[in-house]
């Protein structure tokens, strides 16, 4: 596509997706964003995108998960449209080590395999064409994905076999292909304006995001969008804490730098703006959240005071910011919240006490005020079974205030 060093193919005009004229339209949106200080994420964009988003209980991975995203599909409008005879590629989460003791990664933290398993076999009955399977996971070049699938005690050939054509690649690096794609960001870049990543992030129709519904310790939650910063290769950019998180340097020489490197490099600041900055590079098609069972105050077990849930829910959208904003009220926040409220004001257990260490700002108003979708569940068709009866309240289980 143009934009990506190829051809325009995966951001046609298709309903409640963000287009490729849309993102260009939404650059003038975003005129009057301030891009340093730590000023208050600005004022809602009532022009920002819309699409309904479907919630659907779902207590066990055991459930018929392919049906349940079948039905979830049709209740957003159907994808048939966008993938048939596409090339679909799914980025799943498969963040950090270790175990909560009893319990699985995919239970947890990891999406889990039989969902990724179910999201196959949907997007090959819709009529996609070929899956691809992929993730940052390794730290050498020649790493597969599915070692590290297989170290979660993955079934990697069912996963094979759950669609016509399944491919994995670990995009932490060149991977299967011979250089890096430079990603354009299409919206008003906050930080960065382009990334280069692993080719299949260009060479594929639609790009769909798996990600869990979870807290994070530095940014409050991690969704959708935030599922995207795993795009970004170490080989690349080296320690992307170093370089992403605090901005302590620029990336290495022939990558893009930073629009301005005197801008704020507290990574309550940095990261969220990132993130929005990453999605209007590689905008987000279909969005699904694995809520099935997850973590509450922390992406993970290495986080002081994470534990495991079991919410019991399903999402899917077409909007990543109208999914995340459902989400996150399904989480019991409020997703117009300020960096001075849950979940953006960071906490962290102490003994004996639960204490306030840092701020992040709010991703999905960054990500509406530049046009890539709304975060006003007053604008957004909510599907399925309503964000009441879908509630799990994160905050009072992580503060032990409810049962898990």
């Amino acid at each position: 596509m143009g934009i990506h060093e190829g051809q325009d193919n995966s951001m046609n005009d298709k309903p409640g997706s963000i287009t490729r004229r849309q993102l260009l339209a939404a650059s003038g949106l975003a005129a009057g964003v301030v891009s340093a200080g730590r000023a208050e994420p600005p004022a809602p964009a009532r022009t920002a995108p819309t699409a309904p988003v479907s919630i659907a209980k779902c207590p066990s991975y055991d459930e018929d998960l392919a049906g349940r995203l079948e039905t979830m599909f049709d209740q957003i409008g159907g994808i048939g449209a966008l993938v048939r005879g596409k090339t679909v590629a799914i980025k799943l989460n498969l963040t950090g080590g270790g175990r909560f003791e009893g319990y699985t990664a995919g239970q947890t933290h990891w999406v889990h395999p039989k969902l990724v398993g179910a999201c196959c076999a949907a997007l090959a009955k819709a009529g996609a064409r070929r899956i691809r399977l992929l993730e940052s996971a390794g730290r050498k070049p020649d790493a597969l994905l599915e070692d590290k699938l297989l170290s979660g005690g993955w079934d990697v050939t069912a996963l094979r076999s759950a669609a016509p054509l399944v491919e994995f690649e670990d995009t932490n690096s060149l991977g299967q292909g011979t250089k890096y794609a430079r990603l354009k960001v299409l919206t008003k870049p906050y930080i960065y304006p382009a990334f280069d990543v692993n080719h299949s992030y260009q060479d594929t129709d639609v790009y769909v995001s798996l990600a869990k519904l979870k807290n994070h310790e530095e940014c409050g939650i991690t969704l959708s969008i935030k599922n995207s910063f795993g795009i970004t290769p170490n080989a690349v950019y080296g320690s992307r804490e170093t370089v992403f998180h605090y901005g302590k340097i620029q990336p290495p020489n022939g990558a893009p730098q930073e629009i301005n490197f005197t801008t704020e490099r507290y990574e309550g600041w940095r990261m969220p703006r990132l993130l929005v900055d990453i999605t209007g590079a590689r905008p987000i098609d279909l969005a699904i959240i694995d809520g099935i069972e997850s973590c509450v105050g922390g992406e993970g077990p290495w986080v002081p005071g994470s534990k495991p849930v079991r919410p019991g829910v399903l999402l899917v959208g077409r909007n990543p910011v109208c999914t995340d904003a459902v989400a996150t009220a399904v989480m019991g926040y409020n997703p117009r919240a300020g960096r001075t409220e849950p979940p953006f004001r960071v906490f962290k257990v102490k003994p004996d006490q639960i204490v306030p260490v840092q701020y992040a700002d709010n991703p999905m108003l960054l990500a509406e005020a530049v046009g890539i979708g709304a975060a006003d569940l007053s604008r957004i068709d909510v599907r399925g079974v309503s964000i009441k009866e879908a509630l799990y309240d994160f905050e009072a289980r992580w503060k032990g205030q409810a049962r898990i």
